[in-house]
């Protein structure tokens, strides 16, 4: 990768990283202890937030693969990359839709208690770890590259 490359490629990494920390493992979690916000309230806040982060993930996922596609990197730069919008692919295609469904039951009138319990919420969590985990190696090999 030339430099101009690899300095877009690297921002676009650590930006992408920076956003799903903040959200991810910040802001959902403390946005629920928040004075006031209820299960209903908690989750229509966070079913706007996710889907602007998502969508800032995919326009992301989009550069880093034009640069990544422009610039001829290394195999293990595109290994990385494929790896790391696979995961976004995963949940986005099949994770969000899930998490969707069980958030549209708790204002139709279950609580969020009441409502059955979902093993999507840990396939998220888990892709969202791996990500950040690909995201860093990504960030890291492109700047030694």
């Amino acid at each position: 990768m030339n430099t101009t490359g690899a300095t877009i490629a690297s921002a676009v990494v650590f930006v992408w990283l920076g956003m799903v920390l903040a959200i991810s493992f910040l802001e959902a979690p403390l946005k629920f202890r928040a004075p006031g916000v209820t299960v209903p309230i908690g989750l229509g806040i966070g079913r706007l937030v996710f889907r602007a982060l998502n969508l800032a993930e995919a326009v992301w996922a989009a550069v880093l693969i034009a640069v990544v596609a422009a610039e001829g990197p290394p195999t293990g730069v595109v290994v990385l990359t494929v790896c790391v919008v696979a995961l976004l692919a995963v949940q986005l295609g099949l994770v969000r839709p899930l998490l969707n469904r069980r958030s549209d039951r708790v204002p139709a009138g279950e609580t969020g208690e009441d409502a059955p319990r979902s093993r999507a919420h840990l396939y998220y969590v888990a892709l969202e770890i791996l990500k950040v985990v690909g995201l860093i190696a990504l960030g890291v090999s492109v700047l030694t590259r």
